[in-house]
């Protein structure tokens, strides 16, 4: 399944794909409303935007106490906000921190891919977000980003 790939060393902190996930998804332009997050790390000099991956087994679903979070046939992971209470364990799971609690609506945001053409990409000028595959490569590296971004 292709999904959303990162290239942090392209990334220059624009912070456009956040911007335009939100006013598409939520209709106002609030980088807590998007599905997409850029974090920041000053100490290195580096801007990373990190989507859901949309893992093979999602620690966000097997987290969900109610249910809210499955994974499609097609391998999107995807919200039902009917059932989701906003209790973030789904954020806490993710080992990408690629979830967010809506902070109005209390319900999770992950990102759906818009319908297969990710807004993102399209309008991420650096090329560092893209849809591809994700390899083993892809997931060291996004590892290693995240321990020195989040110090873990």
């Amino acid at each position: 399944m292709k999904t959303i790939i990162t290239d942090p060393m392209k990334c220059t902190g624009c912070r456009t794909c956040e911007l335009i996930c939100s006013f598409l998804k939520e209709g106002e332009c609030n980088p807590s409303k998007s599905r997409i997050s850029v974090f920041k790390n000053e100490e290195l000099g580096l801007d990373f935007p990190i989507a859901c991956h949309h893992c093979e087994t999602p620690a966000c679903m097997e987290a969900c106490p109610t249910r809210a979070i499955t994974k499609r046939d097609d391998g999107l992971v995807v919200v039902d906000r009917d059932r989701c209470t906003g209790c973030g364990m789904c954020a806490r799971a993710c080992p990408f921190n690629a979830i967010k609690i809506d902070p109005e609506k209390h319900k999770a945001l992950i990102c759906d891919l818009c319908g297969g053409t990710p807004k993102c990409v399209e309008w991420c000028s650096t090329g560092a977000i893209k849809l591809g595959d994700i390899t083993d490569d892809f997931l060291k590296r996004e590892r290693l980003y995240i321990a020195l971004l989040f110090r873990r």
